[in-house]
């Protein structure tokens, strides 16, 4: 039974973390298709960029809500530490490769903060007040993603907790980071877009 529920868990966060918010909620409140402006991403980043503050804050709390969620069920259907990290990382990966989407996605950063504020509640205030302030002095948010991305393990381990979510944040960090390769390339050589609002 505790099998099954577990791999029950593990679909439902996938498919939870599929749910391409930044795509539906753009076509069907703004008429606009994210992947047609911008960086082409469905993420809350370029829905600032692209629609203006307002939506861009509702797609980021929304995929942050899909993190969150995800987590909660593997408590509560599975109730192991264990399930619900593994319901995160579904998550993450859900919102990385959507089905809805053949498999394409954002880049798992609201998502990805979502699991982290429910494993890890206070390092995650820490992660976030990182990459807030990289953000508000680089102007640029994938700077401060790949930042607090490789800070999430360091902060598991700092605040003692078991090896499981350690080896989590160095898995998260690991996605995340993949799916910022072209951003890291843009850093690199000075060509990197910053942060705008409503610039479609």
């Amino acid at each position: 039974m505790m099998s099954l529920m577990l791999i029950f868990s593990l679909v439902a966060s996938y498919l939870l973390g599929s749910i391409p918010n930044g795509l539906w909620l753009g076509k069907a409140l703004w008429q606009t298709d994210l992947r047609k402006y911008g960086s082409h991403n469905i993420g809350a980043t370029n829905a600032w960029r692209t629609l203006g503050k307002g939506p861009g804050f509702l797609i980021f709390f929304l995929d942050m809500l899909k993190g969150l969620v995800s987590v909660w069920i593997g408590s509560v259907l599975v109730g192991t530490p264990t399930a619900m990290i593994l319901c995160g990382i579904f998550a993450i990966i859900g919102h990385s490769l959507s089905i809805f989407l053949q498999f394409h996605g954002g880049k798992g950063v609201a998502t990805g903060l979502g699991v982290i504020l429910m494993l890890m509640p206070v390092p995650t205030l820490i992660v976030f007040a990182v990459w807030l302030a990289i953000v508000a002095v680089t102007r640029y948010v994938s700077l401060g993603s790949i930042v607090a991305a490789a800070l999430v393990p360091v902060m598991a381990w700092l605040f003692g907790y078991s090896y499981e979510y350690i080896i989590f944040g160095l898995l998260a960090a690991l996605l995340i980071i993949v799916r910022h390769h072209a951003n890291i390339g843009r850093l690199l050589s000075g060509t990197e877009s910053k942060i705008h609002a409503g610039h479609r």
